[in-house]
């Protein structure tokens, strides 16, 4: 019976989900957390010109997930669950991310498997995958889709840096540098680092614009490169390659084919970083239930051949380019991510 039960949650899952997206937009869930030994229905419906069928409705399917507990008949108070849904940012930008980005497109997860398409961006526009349409996104998208994003990088980027600087780069190439947050994250660290950010078109254009807001014109420069194209070659010149959060983005052929782009632009004295949260070297079980879940969104929308990597398949990948790890960073900080260090193997 058990069992059974859990197989209806997950049959029940998409409604439950949008019930705890409305309790939470409605502002029922803050209207109950204001009131910590509890609350009277009638006081939300009033307090919010609501009705007290839909909130019913929504409280039943609240206290059913344990989002809320029942005092009395009429009577509520939030659990520790729904606090975390309210007040807890990994949840509030998950929750946006899967409502905004991955829901819609989220029931052409079969067709996307089995024709190996990102068949669930279709609800946004004609791409082959989801970063030539990021620029293009509604605004909503996309701010849940770079919030998700960089809440995954931020809180290791303080930590990555000391790493980085344990031998202090001149010229770095941020592959994959998006809006240019690592490259500022640098420059504000270093004053004299100098950084090239290498990425697609539509990417560039909203870095280039963050740079030229913040007068960093003369240290960060750009290369427009699309890495699945193998004619296009990283330009040589850096001491130091940097990718953060990138080559999960790319199926395994395409992860090498990549470093082996990455490996004809170095030398032996070239350092090279990939920071990843990879879903095998994890201390919470929270955060791997969370990168597998993203390795779906790759499938469905952003790809449909890449995933979240173990940290054995990244080294494996890793050797077969040519490169090799010559020292190991995990769990940096309080993030999910490991950075591997590479050389060049001469």
């Amino acid at each position: 019976m058990d069992a059974k039960y859990e197989a209806q949650k997950l049959a029940f899952a998409p409604i439950y989900f949008q019930c705890m997206v409305a309790l939470r937009d409605l502002g029922i869930l803050g209207y109950i957390s204001k009131h910590n030994k509890g609350v009277n229905i009638k006081d939300i419906c009033t307090g919010l010109n609501l009705s007290d069928y839909g909130v019913r409705v929504l409280l039943e399917a609240a206290k059913i997930s344990d989002v809320v507990e029942y005092i009395d008949d009429d009577t509520v108070k939030l659990s520790k669950i729904g606090h975390f849904i309210l007040k807890d940012e990994l949840t509030r930008v998950n929750i946006n991310f899967v409502n905004d980005v991955c829901y819609d497109g989220a029931k052409l997860l079969t067709e996307s498997i089995r024709n190996g398409k990102p068949e669930g961006l279709k609800v946004f526009g004609e791409w082959d995958n989801v970063y030539e349409g990021l620029a293009h996104l509604p605004e909503k998208v996309k701010t849940s889709w770079f919030e998700f994003d960089h809440y995954y990088s931020d809180d290791a980027f303080p930590f990555a840096l000391k790493i980085v600087n344990q031998t202090p780069p001149r010229y770095i190439f941020d592959i994959g540098g998006n809006t240019g947050k690592w490259a500022f994250a640098y420059c504000d660290y270093d004053p004299n680092v100098k950084v090239k950010i290498l990425d697609l078109p539509g990417q560039l254009n909203v870095a280039r614009k963050n740079v030229e807001e913040r007068g960093l014109t003369d240290r960060i420069d750009f290369h427009q490169i699309n890495l699945l194209d193998s004619f296009q070659k990283i330009p040589q010149g850096a001491d130091t390659v940097w990718m953060s959060q990138f080559l999960d983005c790319f199926s395994n052929k395409e992860i090498v084919q990549i470093l082996k782009n990455v490996y004809q632009a170095s030398d032996e004295n070239t350092n090279v970083y990939i920071m990843e949260p990879f879903i095998d070297n994890q201390d919470f079980q929270a955060a791997e239930y969370c990168l597998i879940g993203t390795s779906v969104y790759f499938t469905t929308i952003a790809n449909g051949n890449s995933k979240m990597y173990s940290i054995k398949v990244m080294r494996k990948l890793v050797e077969e380019a040519g490169l090799e790890v010559v020292q190991e960073f995990p769990l940096i900080g309080n993030s999910y991510h490991t950075i591997l260090k590479c050389k060049k193997r001469v």
